[in-house]
């Protein structure tokens, strides 16, 4: 890390704290040189790499477009999909892979999506999933139906029956 003061290549960490829930980290370090202090965030990279073959950098916010699509007109918030992304990125995070594929992505938002909105979820699952007939829709409804009876979703603490 060179220092943004005298451009000296070496630094010692005087503090180091979690920050952004445990997902960074902060720290305050000292150049050996110049002797003054910057601050440093450090957070672990995470890669997706689309049908191209092109990598880019995990993005929440790319996450919450795609679902607010699926998403119109329907009773879910912002704060909602916020959670959603979230909730995406750390179980994506938990695999411990550095890159991920998208279409891994996509698996990882339909689980979370369906707890929020099932009207959501079948919308992004028809896109998702490439669904081309109205009998791919119906194998759809009718695995809801069974896993969500009444065309609810259990809350996210209570296991579902089936």
């Amino acid at each position: 890390m060179y220092c943004p003061f005298c451009r000296n290549p070496d630094s010692r960490v005087v503090d180091s704290r979690l920050a952004d829930d445990g997902s960074s980290i902060r720290r305050r370090r000292q150049c050996t040189e110049c002797g003054r202090r910057f601050s440093t965030v450090e957070t672990a990279s995470l890669s997706v790499t689309k049908r191209s073959g092109v990598a880019e950098p995990f993005s929440r916010s790319k996450v919450i477009s795609g679902v607010r699509k699926a998403c119109q007109g329907r009773p879910v918030t912002d704060d909602d999909l916020a959670m959603l992304a979230q909730e995406v990125e750390e179980s994506i995070r938990a695999s411990g892979a550095a890159e991920i594929d998208a279409n891994d992505v996509g698996l990882a938002i339909l689980a979370p999506l369906q707890r929020l909105d099932l009207v959501a979820y079948l919308r992004f699952a028809s896109v998702y999933q490439a669904f081309e007939s109205l009998d791919d829709f119906e194998k759809s409804i009718h695995e809801l139906r069974r896993e969500c009876p009444g065309g609810r979703p259990a809350p996210p603490d209570q296991p579902q029956d089936k």
